[in-house]
């Protein structure tokens, strides 16, 4: 067990370090619920992004560049990491300063970007995308077609088209709304393996606290 462990772990850095900064074809937007992330995660880390002090609703979960098929991860990059005030100060629109690390070391290396051009892209791309405020009115745990989500997020961006965004869900829950987006940030086509939208019916949906 512990030597395919290992060669598990040496294929994933093989494949890491063929790919490139720089080099991809799109970006997608993921924009997670923050009740439903903590209802299913963070409340059980004690995450500050839980506290019910804190408003957050649709967070930024990241900006990932994208493939056709598939992503880079973890490139090389010659950059210098964000400084934690760089991670702090993204914590109004993406929860944790941790977060906002783990976006830049697994994602933001593949955009050939500095992290201050990587965070500020991500925050003008989160800018641009109207989150629908009817989720914001919820007094009480519902339950709903995954589809309704997407339909709130089509009626609120009308420059958006059905198969330029995907909701998934994760345990029951809707988890996040993906929106593809091309390098200059306008809505495009989603990948075939990115637009794989959550069929359920009956999906729970968190109110803010």
């Amino acid at each position: 067990m512990r030597l395919l462990t290992t060669l598990l772990t040496i294929a994933a850095s093989q494949a890491a370090a063929n790919d490139t900064a720089g080099e991809f074809d799109y970006y997608v937007l993921s924009l997670s619920w923050s009740a439903n992330w903590c209802a299913l995660e963070g409340d059980a880390r004690n995450s500050p992004q839980c506290d019910p002090s804190e408003d957050h609703g649709w967070i930024l979960h990241g900006l990932w560049p994208q493939y056709e098929s598939g992503y880079p991860e973890f490139c090389p990059s010659g950059f210098a990491p964000p400084t934690r005030g760089d991670t702090a100060a993204m914590t109004d629109i993406m929860g944790t300063s941790g977060l906002a690390w783990h976006q830049w070391r697994k994602h933001g290396v593949c955009t050939g970007l500095s992290p201050d051009d990587y965070f500020a892209l991500s925050r003008a791309a989160y800018g641009q995308i109207t989150r629908p405020a009817v989720f914001r009115k919820l007094e009480d745990a519902i339950t709903l077609p995954a589809s309704v989500v997407e339909e709130a997020f089509l009626r609120d961006n009308p420059e958006l088209q059905p198969d330029q965004i995907t909701i998934t869900c994760k345990q029951g829950y809707i988890q996040e709304a993906r929106i593809c987006l091309d390098r200059d940030l306008s809505p495009r086509l989603c990948g075939n393996d990115v637009i794989r939208d959550c069929t359920l019916d009956n999906a729970q949906f968190a109110p803010m606290r």
